[in-house]
This record gives C-alpha cells, sequence and structure tokens, in this order.
C-alpha cells in the first residue's frame, strides 16, 4: 500500500479525530474548554507512544500548554507546534450557528482551519513515520507544542518551547497553508508588532456655562488617533490600527479622561524600531489647552513587542528541503509572508522554524456568513490533508537525514 493510500483510506477515522476537537469551545477564555481539547489531543498521540505534560499559562485565566513527548534512540529532535485555543466564545458559535458542518469539499466549524486541522496533520504524518518510516520514527526525539493562548500571542509559551527545543534541530509550524492544484504556499515569514494603550488625561468643566476653561481629552485623543494612523506606510508593509476608544461621561461636561488602544505591524526589523519611535514622539506634539492655561497631558505605552520573523538563511534552507520534495511528487511550493502572527515569531532565531504546514482553508476568525455568500465561515478543504501530509513527510524524511 502506497503512503497515499494509506491515508487516504484513514481519513475519515482522521476526521473523527478533527469533529471530537472541534465540537469542544476552546475559546481562549475558556479553559475548561481549552484544556478538554488538550485531553483528547493526548489521547489521540498516546497510541504512537507520546507521555503528556501540562502546563499551566502564566495567566491564571488561561488553560494548560500542552507538551507531548517521545524521546528517541539517538536521532535529532524536532519540535512540531499547534496552539488548543480559538478566538470564538460560545455565546458566538450559538448565535452565528457556527458547529461542524460538511458541506461538499468543505468542513465548517471553529477551528478547523486554525488551528485543529493543523494538530490533525501532526496526528497524520507521525503515523506515516510509523508505518512507513519506522527506523526515523524511532530514532527522533519528538516533541509537540501545543499553546493554550496562542490567539493572545502569550508569551510564556514562547518561552517554554525555547527551553524544549534549544537543542533541536527544527520548529515545524502547523498553522495552515494554502494548497491548489499542487502548489503550495509555506510561511517563511511573518510580521512583527507592537501594542499601544494611549491615555490622555484633560481638564474638565461645565460645557454650556465654562466650555473655554475646558481641556477635552477626547478631542485630544481624537488628534492623537490621526496622527498615529498616519504613520502607516503601505510602501514598507507598515500598519497602525487603532482598534479601541473611549471617553468620557457625560455629554454636558467637558471630558477630563480619554484612551485608545492599538497595534503596529511590518515585516523588516529597522521599519519596525523605526514605528516604534514615531509612534512614541505622537506624545510631544502640540496639545489641546484650556483658556486658563491646562494642556492636556498624553502618554503612550508600548504594552506588548513581538519581534518580527524577518526572511533569513535557516528558514531558507528549510523551505528548500520541502522544494525539493515537492518536486520529486511533481509538485510546487512557495514561499508566503504573512502578516499575522504565530509561535514561530518566538523561535526563528533560536532555530531553523518553517510554518504553515498544516492543510488548506479560508476565513480564519470569521463564525459568520450571509445569504448572499458576502460572509463565509472558517473551513477546511478536505481534499487539502492528504496531499500535504505526503509533502510533510517526504521533507520531514530530508530533514532527518540531513546531517
Amino acid at each position: 500500500m502506497t503512503l497515499q493510500n494509506y491515508l487516504q483510506q484513514n481519513l475519515p477515522r482522521y476526521l473523527d479525530h478533527l469533529r471530537g476537537w472541534v465540537e469542544i469551545n476552546s475559546f481562549t477564555a475558556n479553559p475548561a474548554g481549552v484544556d478538554a481539547v488538550a485531553d483528547r489531543i493526548a489521547a489521540a498521540f498516546e497510541p504512537l507512544g507520546f507521555e503528556a505534560e501540562r502546563i499551566h499559562s502564566v495567566n491564571p485565566d488561561f488553560g494548560h500548554h500542552l507538551v507531548l513527548t517521545r524521546r528517541g534512540s539517538g536521532g535529532p529532535k524536532l519540535g512540531l507546534i499547534s496552539h488548543l485555543d480559538t478566538v470564538f466564545p460560545p455565546e458566538e458559535e450559538a448565535a452565528n450557528d457556527f458547529h461542524w458542518r460538511v458541506s461538499g469539499d468543505r468542513i465548517y466549524g471553529p477551528g478547523t482551519n486554525d488551528i485543529k486541522g493543523g494538530t490533525l496533520m501532526m496526528l497524520m504524518v507521525l503515523e506515516a513515520f510509523r508505518e512507513f518510516a519506522p527506523a526515523e520514527f524511532d530514532a527522533v526525539t519528538w516533541v509537540l507544542l501545543f499553546n493554550a493562548a496562542e490567539e493572545t500571542l502569550s508569551p510564556d509559551f514562547g518561552a517554554l518551547c525555547r527551553e524544549r527545543l534549544a537543542d533541536g534541530r527544527a520548529a515545524l509550524v502547523f498553522e495552515a497553508g494554502f494548497h491548489e492544484e499542487g502548489v503550495f504556499q509555506l510561511v517563511t515569514q511573518r510580521k512583527g508588532m507592537v501594542t499601544y494603550h494611549v491615555r490622555v488625561e484633560g481638564k474638565s468643566s461645565h460645557a454650556g456655562s465654562q466650555h473655554a476653561l475646558g481641556a477635552n481629552a477626547i478631542v485630544q485623543t481624537a488628534q492623537v488617533v490621526e496622527r498615529i494612523a498616519a504613520l502607516t506606510d503601505y510602501t514598507q508593509d507598515l500598519t497602525f490600527n487603532v482598534g479601541v476608544i473611549s471617553g468620557g461621561v457625560v455629554t454636558n461636561r467637558v471630558p477630563h479622561h480619554a484612551e485608545a488602544r492599538g497595534e503596529m505591524r511590518t515585516f523588516e526589523l529597522p521599519v519596525f524600531e523605526q514605528g516604534i519611535r514615531d509612534l512614541l514622539a505622537v506624545q510631544d506634539l502640540p496639545k489641546i489647552t484650556s483658556a486658563d492655561g491646562f494642556s492636556c497631558r498624553v502618554e503612550i505605552e508600548i504594552t506588548r513587542k513581538t519581534m518580527p520573523w524577518p526572511p533569513n538563511p535557516e528558514t531558507e534552507k528549510l523551505f528548500a528541503l520541502w522544494k525539493a520534495a515537492a518536486a520529486d511528487l511533481g509538485w510546487n511550493v512557495r514561499p508566503e509572508a504573512r502578516g499575522g502572527l504565530s509561535d514561530g515569531n518566538h523561535l526563528w532565531d533560536l532555530l531553523p522554524t518553517l510554518d504553515g504546514l498544516g492543510p488548506s482553508g479560508a476565513n480564519g476568525h470569521c463564525s459568520e456568513r450571509s445569504p448572499d455568500g458576502s460572509k463565509d465561515q472558517e473551513f477546511v478543504s478536505i481534499s487539502s490533508f492528504v496531499p500535504k501530509a505526503v509533502l510533510n513527510f517526504e521533507a520531514m524524511r530530508r530533514l532527518i537525514a540531513d546531517n
């Protein structure tokens, strides 16, 4: 029996695993659901000889990270990375009737594409090794790491991965990867992200009789937001998004406080660092001042910083292995620079890292659908599983043999 036939015959069984994972709500802030998915995943990999370890997130509101380990007999260590959580609260799933639903080649449901389908891909590839390359399977030390809070980019999971994979040969991230007609896209770089918090202190006064004595914090915030948004430069793939804004109490009072939160993203490290400097410089621009001389005070705080994953020789070497394997199979692969972040952002500078190794789908993070089709829910393509598993298997054999 060929590898492709084996995977195709077992696909219904694999999809039963996926359905069990998808039908459990694992919104990041639902730790019981996240941990329940982890239990099912650990059970699925247990017949392959993996031992489970659960490590609580630093944030007590989140679930446990899951580490599955199978120690080898002297071969290299490989890290395979996925996550347990999704972005969909239970109420949203119910309101939008968003659940496991098969329609033609598509399976709709929370996490089908991001990233429970990627976890299933890991299971398929490892079973393929057990059946078709048992010597390599037994030699390798396999470390599977599942983030309980990837959708919030919890930094403690990145530290955990760096600790467990410091002596590893590669980190392979199973986020979704586009596939169509024998062409696969693999993620070789990702944007970095900075989140920021703008706080503005104004001066309140009566909006009718003493308007001039007020320093309007909302108006000041609006000016700050406008200046921040103007820092976006598409020619450098640099974007500033203001995602949340709030302020004021009642309409007959000049507001004394307002705030905004947002993010910055870009690919290149020099642009990333300059973007931070330009963002912080907005604090020093002219301020709204009341008639009696009080000037609004603006503070911009960097609340999180995730560095870009830029092009680098080690990722390019991994990409070359997948490209060679695809060529032997009559397929092709292309590199993709992706704007979203993944756990690969935490690892590329430590060891060779490649991403986008999961199946193909679309509409990640979307639970809505409309009758005219302008909005559709997250789905994974059933037909993408077997070809991608074959490609990953063949490329990973090359990686294991590469000395």
